[in-house]
C-alpha cells in the first residue's frame, strides 16, 4: 500500500496552508502521489533540474502554470518561489522531491513549514 497520499493530505492540505501538493522519485521523476493538481513529467524534470542547477534557478526563477516564480531561496535541499501571492516550495529527500503550492489566501511560512517538516520525516526514515 502506497503511504504516500494520505501523508500528502494529513501533513501538507489539511493544514489549509497547502493548496496542492505531490512528490516524486528524484531520480525518475516518477510520481508517487499528487493532491489537488496532475504533475506532468516535462514538470517532474524541470522541478530536477532546478536542484542540478541551483544557482541558475536563484537566478532566473520558474516558470509553472503559465506563470513566472521569483526564487527566493534556493540550495541543495530546497527551492521556495513566489508570484503573485502565490508559491511554489520544492524539498528534496535523499530519495524523493516534495512539491506544495499555497495561494494568496494562505500564509506562505506555513506552507513551507509544512513541506519542510514532510520532507524531515521522510529523511529521518531514511528516504
Amino acid at each position: 500500500m502506497n503511504p504516500f497520499p494520505k501523508l500528502l493530505e494529513g501533513c501538507l492540505i489539511d493544514t489549509n496552508h497547502v493548496e496542492s501538493a505531490a512528490i516524486f522519485v528524484a531520480k525518475t521523476g516518477d510520481v508517487t502521489a499528487a493532491s489537488n493538481f496532475t504533475v506532468c513529467p516535462e514538470q517532474t524534470e524541470m522541478f530536477r533540474d532546478a536542484f542540478k542547477h541551483v544557482n541558475v534557478t536563484r537566478q532566473r526563477g520558474l516558470d509553472f502554470r503559465n506563470k513566472h516564480y521569483t526564487c527566493v531561496r534556493a540550495d541543495k535541499h530546497s527551492i521556495y518561489t513566489k508570484c503573485e501571492g502565490h508559491g511554489l516550495i520544492l524539498v528534496r529527500t535523499a530519495l524523493y522531491v516534495i512539491v506544495g503550492t499555497y495561494s494568496q489566501s494562505m500564509y506562505p511560512s506555513i506552507c513551507v513549514e509544512a513541506v519542510e517538516k514532510l520532507a524531515e520525516y521522510l529523511r529521518e526514515k531514511g528516504n
